[in-house]
Parts: C-alpha cells; sequence; structure tokens
C-alpha cells in the first residue's frame, strides 16, 4: 500500500472553485481499482489549506491514476489556483497492516 497526503495552498479567491474541481476530481479516483481510499480534507483554523488523502493498492496504482483523464482535467483546472506549488509526501502503512486490501 502506498499512502500520498498532498498538501495544497489555495489562493482566497479560489477557495470554493479549488473545493468543486477536487470533489469532482475524488469522486471519479475513488471508482479506480487500485485506490483504496481518496480524502479531501480542509484546515479548519486556515480554509486556504487541504489535504488530498490518497491511499493506492499498489506502487503502480498512484502511477495509474496520473495518467487518467478526470485526473489530468483536475491539475489543468487548480494550477492556476494555487498560491504554492502542492507537495506531495509518501507514506507506508505500518498499521493495520494492509492484509485485507
Amino acid at each position: 500500500m502506498q499512502i500520498v497526503h498532498v498538501h495544497v495552498h489555495v489562493k482566497p479567491e479560489f477557495v470554493e472553485a479549488f473545493r468543486q474541481a477536487t470533489i469532482e476530481n475524488a469522486t471519479h479516483s475513488v471508482k479506480e481499482a487500485g485506490i483504496a481510499r481518496f480524502d479531501v480534507i480542509q484546515q479548519t483554523d486556515e480554509p486556504t489549506k487541504f489535504i488530498l488523502v490518497e491511499v493506492y493498492k499498489t506502487a503502480e496504482a498512484s502511477g495509474a491514476h496520473k495518467e487518467t483523464l478526470h485526473y489530468k482535467r483536475w491539475r489543468e483546472t487548480v494550477m492556476k489556483m494555487m498560491a504554492e506549488p502542492r507537495q506531495g509526501i509518501k507514506y507506508i502503512n505500518l498499521f493495520p497492516d494492509d492484509s485485507g486490501w
């Protein structure tokens, strides 16, 4: 299993548009066979900051996700909305184990 936390800082005037575009992307992403979970979370005390929590069944599934039309559309749409480049940090799962995936 591969877990990616994508940290995104959005320009204030684009918060709602970013939310909509990102939820649209997540709606399609959870239908991908290689994705176990895809969460979109927004920071409560700083609503211009988001984290996408992407849980992939394999490292290859992460690459496959980046080839989908919905991801490419999302990336193109939100690029101009970001206050700074997004940062993806990769993790591995320690507990519970991923044997159930």
